[in-house]
């Protein structure tokens, strides 16, 4: 799987894509002038970096994600737990709930996570 991590700027203009796709080159060009101030170049610049990664394609002048908001930010926590955890979710769930009290509705929410996941996984 190809790195998936991405600057504030790059998942700004993400989230821009993500919002507006599929959608035209062009417009797109239109969106980043008034939301970044960027001219053209810079947008398909950044575009390209982000078709590199993986994330988007532009065919044809048309700009669509090749993978959804959710399964990025799900590849992105999944990176995040490998590196820094070892890829252990339960050493990322006792450094993240470390120092903070569970409330009843949190811990029975887990609980149902992992009831979910063990169901799945059978």
């Amino acid at each position: 799987m190809k790195e998936t991590a991405l600057g504030e700027v790059q998942t700004r203009f993400a989230e821009l894509i993500w919002e507006h796709q599929p959608i035209s080159s062009g417009e797109l060009v239109k969106l980043c002038g008034d939301a970044f101030g960027w001219k053209k170049s810079t947008t398909y610049t950044v575009l390209k970096k982000l078709c590199e990664k993986g994330l988007f394609a532009n065919d044809g002048g048309s700009v669509r994600a090749l993978i959804s908001r959710d399964e990025y930010y799900s590849r992105r926590s999944g990176e995040f737990i490998a590196e820094t955890f070892g890829g252990s979710l339960p050493a990322f769930l006792a450094a993240f709930a470390s120092g903070r009290k569970l409330s009843s509705a949190e811990a029975d929410e887990l609980r149902r996570l992992i009831d979910d996941f063990e169901e799945k996984s059978v």
